[in-house]
C-alpha cells in the first residue's frame, strides 16, 4: 500500500509571542490527518482559523511544537523546497520574462541554463503560454500570470502542490476558466493538491474531499467527501447533492463567524 503523500501525526503548534519566553494560544492541538497520492483536497474555514499556518508548517517555514509531518512517508528535518507552493499573488518578478520567471525553481536546483530553458519550452504549449515566453508579467492577463505561476510550481519537481487561493483576484469568468484548466492539468500530472479557498462552490467543484476548519485550536478537521465523479465540468456544481452540501457548508461557516 502506498504511503500518504502528506500526513500530520498529532501535530501541535502555537506562535511565539512578542513577549520574551511567552507563547500565543495554540492554533493546532494534536491534529492528525492524511492526504492520499493524487488526491485533490480543498481547505475552507473562517479567516484566522489556521489555514495559512497549516501551509507554513507543510512547507517548513514553521515547525510544529510537537508531532510529526511526513511527506511520502518520510520525515524531513528540513521540508523547505520539498513541496510546490503557489501563493494567492503570483509573485512573478516584473523584471524577468515569462521564460526567466518559469525557470527560477530549476535555477535554484542548479540545472544548467540551456537544459532549464528547454524544459520550459517543452511545456509552454501545454500551459497555454506558447509565444509569450519573451513577454514580461505586466504584458499578461491575470489568468496568464497564474499559468506561469503554476508552471513554476510544477517545475519544483514535487508531487505535492499547495495552492493558496490562487484564483481569488481573478474576475468571475477567468476564474471559472482557470478552475477547469487546473483540473485538466491536475489529471495530466497526477499530483497531490491541497487548495485553500474561501469559495465553497470552488472547493466542491475541484475536490475529492474538503477539509473544514471548525474549531480553535484545531484538534480535528471535518472531512467532507464530494459526491461527484470525474471527469467533471462546471455543470456538475448544479447537481442536487452538491447544492445541498454547499448550503450546509455555507451555513456552517456563517455560524462560525457570527458575532
Amino acid at each position: 500500500m502506498n504511503n500518504p503523500a502528506l500526513q500530520f501525526r498529532n501535530v501541535s503548534f502555537r506562535y511565539k509571542s512578542d513577549m520574551e519566553n511567552a507563547l500565543e494560544p495554540s492554533l493546532l492541538n494534536g491534529l492528525s490527518f492524511h492526504v492520499n497520492p493524487g488526491e485533490f483536497v480543498s481547505i475552507i474555514g473562517p479567516s484566522g482559523s489556521g489555514k495559512s499556518t497549516l501551509f507554513k508548517l507543510i512547507t517548513g517555514l514553521e515547525q510544529p511544537n510537537s508531532g510529526g509531518i511526513l511527506l511520502n512517508g518520510q520525515h524531513y528535518e528540513n521540508r523547505l523546497g520539498r513541496v510546490g507552493y503557489m501563493p494567492q499573488q503570483d509573485l512573478l518578478m516584473p523584471w524577468r520574462t515569462v521564460m526567466n520567471n518559469a525557470v527560477l525553481p530549476l535555477e535554484l536546483k542548479g540545472v544548467k541554463k540551456r537544459d532549464a530553458h528547454q524544459q520550459v519550452l517543452d511545456l509552454l504549449e501545454e500551459f497555454g503560454l506558447e509565444g509569450v515566453e519573451d513577454k514580461y508579467p505586466s504584458e499578461l492577463s491575470g489568468g496568464m500570470r497564474q499559468r506561469v505561476s503554476f508552471l513554476r510550481t510544477v517545475l519544483s519537481g514535487s508531487n505535492v502542490f499547495l495552492l493558496d487561493e490562487p484564483f481569488s483576484a481573478l474576475d468571475a469568468i477567468t476564474r471559472m476558466n482557470m478552475q477547469e484548466w487546473l483540473l485538466e492539468q491536475w489529471e495530466k500530472w497526477k499530483t497531490t493538491v491541497l487548495f485553500i479557498t474561501h469559495d465553497v462552490e470552488e472547493a466542491l467543484f475541484l475536490s475529492d474531499r474538503v477539509f473544514v476548519f471548525t474549531e480553535t485550536p484545531v484538534q480535528k478537521l471535518e472531512e467532507v467527501d464530494v459526491p461527484l465523479n470525474r471527469p467533471r465540468d462546471l455543470h456538475a456544481i448544479h447537481h442536487p447533492e452538491v447544492i445541498k452540501l454547499k448550503e450546509q457548508l455555507m451555513e456552517q461557516l456563517r455560524l462560525q463567524v457570527s458575532p
